[in-house]
């Protein structure tokens, strides 16, 4: 499950435009050595590059809330009790 959501979100994100042909860059790694170890478990990926890749796909989309706030006007049923 966690190998497709990670090969949905990279898809999604070389659709939009967001990720293109790999590019190496320089990252510096200070972190405590169990962190990525547990992450990658996590991911189910195997190299650190792919962990990386995965996480910033997920926190870099495009926010789209507005544009889908819009799409939904009229949604809700006209009678809609919101009583708290």
């Amino acid at each position: 499950m966690a190998r497709r959501r990670n090969k949905l979100a990279l898809d999604r994100a070389e659709a939009n435009g967001s990720i293109s042909a790999v590019k190496e860059t320089a990252l510096s790694d200070r972190v405590s050595s169990k962190l990525p170890m547990i992450a990658r478990k996590k991911a189910r990926v195997n190299s650190e590059a792919e962990l990386l890749e995965s996480s910033l796909v997920c926190l870099a989309p495009k926010d789209e809330f507005g544009s889908r706030l819009v799409r939904r006007k009229g949604t809700l049923p006209q009678v809609l009790d919101l009583a708290i």
